[in-house]
């Protein structure tokens, strides 16, 4: 919640700074720089050490980053440096929170992985996602209805209280023992992580399939343009706009909960993806519809049948992205040895969460370069061409059954 509460505001306060497009773009590059590199390490590092105090140092680290926004959102301190100096400095905090991430990740992982029982992983990893994805719909949303109500440095004031309360849960959390214990040098444990992914086509398929999608599908960073220039629905319509694809989420976790993806998740996996790409292509054309056109005031709000199309099609996205986010997490806790849980999560990180950072700074630069509308729309349609090839280069996705084990582990 925390976390994506602070990208909402942090993002929407570059873009009142600059209203330039490539530097929401450029949000993207500087936490994916961080965030690639340092997972070439960090999986390494979480294979060799205590998982839960790994996370309380990852906590207490974004609790300071998110003092130092704060400092950053501070009214006076314009009269001190310029703007640009400030949106630089905001890039040098994304960078410290990417390599964070680069640790953050791989920890939940592994630390998950030895709370839960093996059989029940795929229950599991589905009701994990659905708290992720709740705190993915309410920050947005708070996030928005903070900056409307109390101005931005106050809202990111609410971020580090939030982030408190979340290192004070896992501290609640008993310490786990260290399962590879193994002192062998860094680069073979780095290449075996790789090894392992690439050597496995089923998870090379998911994470290629989801990091291409992702890459390309990348509309919500121009989310502050839509809401600002296209549609015109300020702050408010921003946080709804931000929420809409967690909501999706949330309903869609909520389903699968109690129908799991037994039968053909594979081929379910490449319809998400699919139906993603779908959805944002009609979300790239929403200001056709009527932006100018009222349905209702609420509170001041303004409601147009082009914000009503935005927020459906985000929400239909998020929900496919879920089924999608659900399938794939399974795969990787299915199939991945207790031993590298860390390292494959890593490479899981590089492929999948850098994905959006990429997908943001793509969305920045083409948007710049093509406009706005034409370039989450060409980003919808190179999804559907990432399916269309992963369909016929991994065919043992399309035949994947979950309550199967993998030859690498009956090998074994």
């Amino acid at each position: 919640m925390a976390l994506n509460m602070q990208a909402t505001i942090v993002s929407y306060y570059v873009y009142q700074l600059t209203h330039d497009k490539l530097a929401l773009g450029m949000l993207g590059l500087w936490e994916v720089i961080p965030a690639i590199g340092v997972s070439f390490f960090s999986g390494h590092f979480v294979d060799l050490k205590e998982k839960k105090m790994l996370m309380v140092q990852c906590l207490a680290g974004y609790v300071l980053l998110s003092a130092f926004f704060v400092a950053m959102a501070y009214p006076g301190l314009s009269g001190h440096i310029t703007a640009p100096a400030i949106v630089r400095l905001i890039y040098v905090g994304i960078f410290v929170g990417g390599a964070l991430r680069a640790f953050i990740s791989p920890t939940s992982f592994a630390l998950m992985g030895m709370l839960v029982p093996k059989e029940l992983y795929p229950n599991a990893t589905t009701w994990s996602s659905t708290s992720w994805q709740i705190g993915a719909v309410v920050g947005p949303l708070f996030g928005g209805f903070m900056i409307a109500l109390c101005g931005f440095q106050n809202s990111l004031v609410s971020v580090a209280v939030i982030e408190l309360v979340a290192l004070v849960a896992i501290l609640r959390i008993p310490k786990q023992p260290i399962l590879n214990k193994t002192k062998e040098p860094i680069t073979k444990s780095l290449l075996e992580g790789l090894k392992f992914v690439f050597s496995t086509e089923l998870i090379l398929a998911a994470l290629s399939l989801d990091m291409f999608a992702v890459l390309f599908g990348g509309a919500v960073a121009l989310l502050p343009v839509y809401a600002d220039d296209i549609l015109k629905v300020g702050e408010i319509g921003y946080g709804w706009m931000r929420a809409a694809p967690g909501i999706g989420s949330v309903i869609a976790l909520f389903i699968l909960s109690f129908m799991p993806l037994k039968k053909s998740p594979g081929v379910k996996l490449l319809f998400a993806i699919a139906g993603f790409g779908v959805t944002t292509i009609l979300f790239g054309y929403c200001g056709s519809f009527g932006s100018e056109t009222s349905l209702a005031t609420i509170a001041g709000f303004r409601i147009s049948p082009a914000f009503l199309i935005a927020f459906l099609m985000l929400l239909l996205g998020g929900a496919f992205d879920a089924v999608s986010v659900v399938i794939r997490g399974t795969i990787l806790q299915v199939f991945t040895p207790d031993s590298m849980r860390g390292r494959v999560s890593a490479v899981n990180t590089m492929f999948i969460s850098s994905s959006n950072e990429l997908g943001a700074m793509e969305s920045g630069i083409t948007a710049k370069w093509m406009g706005t509308v034409t370039a989450v729309v060409f980003g919808g349609f190179m999804t559907l061409a990432v399916v269309g090839v992963t369909y016929f280069a991994a065919p043992n996705l399309r035949k994947l059954r979950l309550d199967k084990k993998e030859p690498h582990e009956t090998d074994h």
